[in-house]
Order: C-alpha cells, then structure tokens, then sequence
C-alpha cells in the first residue's frame, strides 16, 4: 500500500498544533491540544500519540498509508530524536522519536521547533523555490532556522540556527535571558525594540507619536509608517542590529533568501527595507544577492516543517 499521509506536529509551551497532510503538502486537517507541562511533561508525549491514534482511527486511515509522524519541539534535539532537555515543557531529557515510535508504532523523525519551522517556510511558505534559506524569527526571543541544500543545519549540539545569541552590543544594560550580555534578541525582538525605543525616549524631550501611549513594536513600526523621526530613529538601530548581523550570518550559510517571520514581521514590507539597507552594506561581496521575504505560513510553519521533515 502506497504512503499517502503524514502527521506534522508542533509542541509548544501552552498548546500542541496538529496536522495531518498529504505526502505532496496538502493540509487536511489541523487541531489543537492543550500542552500538559505538569509532573515534568510526563503527560505531553502521551497525549500526542492518543491524539494522532484517534485522528487515524477518525477518518479510517490504514496505518500503511502514513509516513510517520514529524514533531517540532521548543529546544535542542540530536539526529536521534533525543531531547536533551526543553525548559519551557519542564522535560529533562527525553528519547522524543524512539519513545513516540513506542507509542503509535509509526515512524517519527524529531527537531527544534524554529529549524522545522524553516523547512515549512522552504517547503510552502516564503522560501518555497529555494533549498537554502536562514529563517529569522522576530517574536519575543529571536529564533533562528539554517537549511542548506533542503537539510536542517543542526550542528553538534542542536545550537545551529540559534542567531538570535549572536553578539551584536556592549551597549544594553541588562543581560539575556540566556546569561551572556548584547545578543541580537536584547534589540530587535519585540521587547528589543520597545527596550531601543523606551530608551530613545528618555534621551530626548523632542515631540513623538510614541509619548504618552503603549509603546511596543507595532506602535513604533505605525509611527514609522506615520513618518515619526524619533520612531525611524529607532527602526534605523533596528535594521543596523539585524542587517549587520545577518551578513555575518551569510559568510557562513550563504543563503538564497532570508525568511523573516514572528509577531514583529507582521509591520510587512516596512521592516525589510529597514533590515536589507544595512545587510547590502556590510554583506560580502558574493552574499549581497540574497533575497529577503516574509513568512506565510504563520503559526502553521511548524506544522508543515514537521511533516515535510519526515517525509
């Protein structure tokens, strides 16, 4: 019997999203769970296999028709499928794939939520047409996801793709959450660039949009739009972080396109044009053809980069 179905999943901190697709990347059908990080995660990977067994059972599927099962996990993975540990589902070390495989007797291939996130990007989303693409993802944090020539660049330790830990500044007060001081998250997250833009404000006393109300990254990208200067101000240290950052990582990864996705990416074309000033300066020479574009497939990347892993 051929294989015609293959369940993507993405685990994140407060809900499980499921999807079952085609082998060719249609999406049937997508869900949600919630995700039970009490007594250590114990409950997480159980529930996903209960979900993905009744999905099957559901819609009459033969377990011969499906690939497997890929799943996307907010934390480092190893090419076995092991989980290390992953801080915000409370895991210590967890045997993802061989456990999972255990439990619903299908195939699974497992990785890091923001590296499966790139692939679905790749796939179906802003990258599609490429083999080589750096994801960026702009949200609370800054995530990362290498593919080169349709593989996941993970690395020795599952740290590949985790730019948002590149150096960038001495000058911020604080450190990262991740204990080193200056890393590109600290300024162009979404509380990066509130933190650039609070500051900002404090230096000076000249008039602004900004004053007065709720400042956080969509107010200071509307103002942008808007034509505030103190705001442009701030989107200028913005695209200087993030351009110049993004050329190192091309010397590196040498990318076709730069998929720029998350909560911040949704001020659109505005925050590219900031972003790809300062990369066409300081990228080397062979590097500056890279195209950037934004993400498409929202919160549905995980999704679909899970199951385009497995398959």
């Amino acid at each position: 019997m051929m294989e015609k179905y293959v369940f993507g999943i993405d685990i994140g901190g407060t809900t499980v999203k499921c999807g079952l697709f085609t082998v060719k990347g249609e999406l049937l059908e997508k869900w949600e769970i919630p995700t039970r990080t009490e007594n250590n995660g114990a409950a997480i990977l159980p529930d996903v296999a209960d979900t993905v067994l009744k999905k099957i059972q559901e819609k009459g599927l033969a377990k011969e028709e499906i690939a497997g099962i890929g799943i996307g996990v907010p934390g480092p993975v190893n090419e076995q499928g092991e989980v290390p540990g992953a801080v915000n589902l409370h895991w210590g070390y967890v045997n993802l794939a061989g456990d999972m495989e255990k439990m619903t007797g299908l195939r699974v291939k497992a990785g890091n939520d923001a590296n499966v996130a790139a692939l679905g990007e790749m796939w179906k989303g802003g990258g599609a047409g490429c083999q080589s693409i750096v994801m960026v993802t702009l949200g609370t944090g800054v995530g990362g996801g290498i593919i080169n020539n349709g593989k996941i660049v993970t690395g020795a330790h599952g740290a590949g793709g985790e730019i948002g830990h590149i150096h960038v500044t001495d000058d911020v007060e604080c450190n990262c959450n991740c204990g080193n001081h200056g890393c590109l998250e600290q300024v162009t997250s979404a509380t990066g660039i509130t933190y650039l833009a609070n500051r900002r404000l404090k230096k000076d006393d000249r008039p602004s949009m900004l004053r007065g109300g709720e400042v956080n990254a969509k107010t200071v990208f509307d103002a942008v739009k808007a034509g505030d200067e103190l705001a442009k101000e701030v989107a200028e240290e913005f695209g200087k972080y993030l351009g110049t950052a993004l050329a190192s990582v091309a010397c590196v990864a040498d990318p076709e396109v730069f998929v720029i996705g998350g909560g911040v990416s949704k001020a659109g074309q505005i925050i590219l044009d900031y972003i790809k000033k300062y990369y066409a300066q300081y990228a080397f020479m062979t590097c500056k053809q890279a195209s950037f574009a934004l993400a498409k497939l929202g919160n549905d990347a995980g999704i679909y980069g899970a199951a385009k892993m497995l398959l």
